[in-house]
C-alpha cells in the first residue's frame, strides 16, 4: 500500500509539472515570441541574441544556455532538483518546437498588446509558481533564482526579480521603447503573480480549538487518526463568563482538513469554539517548506 501511494504521488507530481510547463510553453510561444515581450529569463535573452545575430535561432540559443544551467544546478542543488528540471526543460523545448511546426505564426494573436501582456504573465507566472511548488522549474533564470534562494535569504519572487531585471533592461538595445515598457510592466506583474500564486498554493490553517474537557480525547483521536496530523493541548483553561474548565488544542492543518475538523466538532458539541487563521509558514513534518 505504501509503495502504491508513493507511485501515485510521483505520477501526480509529474502530471502537475506537465500542466505547469504547458502553461509556460503557451505563454512563451503565443505571447512572448510573437510580440517580443518578455519577463526576462533565457527566453528573453534568446530573443535579444537572435535579434543581434540573425543567423542564430532563438530556440537553439535557449537550448544551449539551458543545458549549461542544468549542469550547474546538478552541481549546486542536487540530483532530485536536476531530474525534475531536466524533464521540464526538455518538455518545454519539445512543446515549443511542436507549436512552431503545427501552429506556425508570424504575427501576434490579437492587435491588443495589453491583452497579450496579461495573458503572457498569467500563463508564464502561474506555470512557474506551480513548478516551484513541486521543487522544479522550467530552466533558464528560474534555475538561477533557485540557486540564489539556496545560498541566500532572498525568497523566490525576489530572486527571480534579481535574475530577470537586467535581461529586461537590455531589450531597449535591440527593440523599440514600446516593447521595452511593456516588458518592464510584464516583469513587475510576473513577480506579483508568482508571489500570490505560491502563497495561495502553500497556505495552511492554524487552528485554536477551545472545547469542553470531555471532548478533548475525541478531537485528538480524530486529528491524529482521521486527519493524520498532531496537536498540542492543555486542560488548564477556564472560561471567563461561565467559569467552566476548557481544553485548548493548537493544530496546523490544510484548508480542507480544517473544514473537515470544523464539521466534526459541530457533531460533538455546539459549544466547541474554533479560531482559524491563514498561514504560509509552517515548519515540520507533513507541511511544505515555505518558498
Amino acid at each position: 500500500m505504501q509503495t502504491f501511494k508513493k507511485v501515485l504521488a510521483v505520477i501526480r507530481e509529474y502530471v502537475l509539472m506537465t500542466v505547469g510547463i504547458s502553461m509556460v510553453a503557451c505563454g512563451v510561444y503565443f505571447f512572448e515570441f510573437l510580440n517580443h515581450f518578455t519577463t526576462g529569463g533565457i527566453s528573453g535573452l534568446s530573443l535579444i541574441l537572435a535579434e543581434l545575430f540573425p543567423m542564430l535561432n532563438a530556440s537553439t540559443i535557449m537550448l544551449v544556455i539551458n543545458v549549461c544551467l542544468l549542469l550547474l544546478a546538478f552541481i549546486l542543488i542536487g540530483k532530485s532538483f536536476g531530474v525534475k528540471t531536466v524533464y521540464c526543460s526538455l518538455l518545454l523545448s519539445l512543446e515549443t518546437v511542436v507549436m512552431e511546426n503545427l501552429i506556425a505564426r508570424e504575427a501576434p494573436l490579437t492587435d491588443q498588446p495589453m491583452l497579450e501582456v496579461l495573458l503572457m504573465v498569467l500563463l508564464v507566472a502561474g506555470g512557474s509558481a506551480l513548478l516551484f511548488y513541486l521543487g522544479a522549474c522550467s530552466g533558464g533564470t528560474d534555475i538561477v533564482a533557485m540557486i540564489i534562494k539556496k545560498f541566500s535569504s532572498l525568497n523566490i519572487s525576489k530572486a527571480l526579480f534579481v535574475a530577470d531585471f537586467l535581461i529586461v533592461m537590455l531589450l531597449i538595445v535591440v527593440f523599440d521603447v514600446k516593447v521595452w515598457l511593456f516588458s518592464i510592466l510584464a516583469l513587475l506583474m510576473r513577480v506579483l503573480v508568482v508571489n500570490y500564486t505560491l502563497r495561495s498554493i502553500i497556505v495552511s490553517k492554524y487552528c485554536t480549538v477551545i472545547t469542553p474537557v470531555r471532548h478533548r480525547e475525541a478531537l485528538c483521536k480524530y486529528i491524529t487518526e482521521n486527519l493524520e496530523k498532531t496537536a498540542t493541548y492543555s486542560d488548564h483553561f477556564t472560561g471567563a463568563y461561565q467559569k467552566n474548565e476548557r481544553s485548548v488544542l493548537l493544530v496546523a492543518l490544510t484548508p480542507r482538513q480544517a473544514a473537515t475538523l470544523q464539521k466534526y466538532a459541530r457533531t460533538l458539541d455546539e459549544q466547541i469554539f474554533i479560531i482559524m487563521s491563514d498561514t504560509t509558514e509552517v515548519f515540520g513534518e507533513g507541511f511544505e517548506a515555505p518558498l
